[in-house]
């Protein structure tokens, strides 16, 4: 009977230790990979400590953006005054993500739902005006978190289609802890376009938009003033920033009582978008208030 009893014990400690490798051969490449984005941050924040410290932006922040055959990217690196587990705890929510994508004056109305393997968001666009939601573009997005760990976090928007023939469109966004309470944060915000749609595109920056810039400096104008530059990557660079500016006033807010924090983040948006008049201003504050409070309305009328 002990024999048998010791074979028995025996058999159990090798079925669990087996299955103790299985498990560990399974996470491995999931725990691999988030250490290697871990450490692939903090790298970038190292490398870009100095130039993070004196930008043109007046804040901790870099704009890089960039232009391919089909594809156009808009990129983010900043230090923001916010803690890492604020971040997570904000970010790691698609209703949030619906607050924070509302902020952009083209959005009209988002819904989050939550599907057996994946939400979704239901993201209606359109112009800088108001507008019934019959007149506007409704696209739905993939929402999912790539990681969610008290040393990394990343989330990632994606569609199959995009406005103004775009496809392949997608939003994310990685964030790692600093000391003394803030967080950073790389967004990236990238799409595919079509030959029709690039022609579209530059139609319009070369008549209605010919006026409208981006953030890079390409060289001087005659009066010694900045050249920034525009076509497709300046309308790129204003998108990335738009869409970073309404993740920080979306953060900014949540220590904000309930009631308070929707008209918060409307003032804060439009607030840190008036820093960059040259590039982001389309409308006076008060225009834009009233129109995203009525589309806030809506959206919430809807849930």
């Amino acid at each position: 009977m002990k024999q048998a009893k010791i074979r028995q014990d025996a058999g159990t400690v090798v079925r669990r230790a087996l299955a103790l490798l299985l498990f560990c051969a399974a996470v491995s490449p999931a725990i691999a990979a988030e250490s290697e984005s871990v450490a692939l941050l903090h790298a970038k924040h190292a490398s870009l400590e100095a130039s993070l410290r004196s930008t043109p932006f007046k804040q901790p922040l870099i704009l890089e953006s960039s232009e391919g055959e089909s594809r156009l990217g808009g990129d983010i690196y900043a230090v923001v005054n916010h803690p890492f587990s604020a971040v997570h705890a904000g970010l790691n929510n698609p209703d949030h993500w619906c607050d924070i994508m509302l902020l952009h004056i083209n959005t009209k109305f988002c819904n989050a739902t939550e599907g057996p393997s994946s939400s979704r968001l239901r993201i209606n666009l359109g112009k800088k005006t108001p507008e019934e939601l019959i007149d506007t573009e409704q696209f739905e997005f993939t929402y999912s978190v790539a990681a969610a760990t008290p040393q990394y976090f990343g989330v990632a928007l994606s569609a199959r289609q995009g406005p103004m023939e775009t496809s392949a469109y997608r939003i994310f966004l990685e964030a790692v802890p600093l000391p003394h309470d803030k967080t950073f944060l790389h967004l990236t915000f990238s799409y595919d376009v079509s030959f029709a749609g690039k022609l579209a595109m530059k139609t319009y920056l070369g008549t209605i938009g010919s006026h409208k810039v981006g953030f890079s400096v390409i060289g001087k104008r005659h009066d010694g003033q900045p050249d920034y530059i525009g076509g497709v990557r300046g309308l790129m660079e204003r998108n990335t920033m738009r869409y970073y500016l309404a993740i920080d006033a979306f953060l900014g807010a949540a220590n904000s009582a309930e009631s308070s924090q929707t008209e918060k983040r409307l003032q804060d948006w439009f607030t840190a978008t008036e820093r960059y008049p040259r590039q982001l201003r389309e409308m006076d504050r008060q225009t834009y208030l009233s129109m995203k409070r009525s589309e806030y309305e809506r959206q919430q009328a809807a849930h």
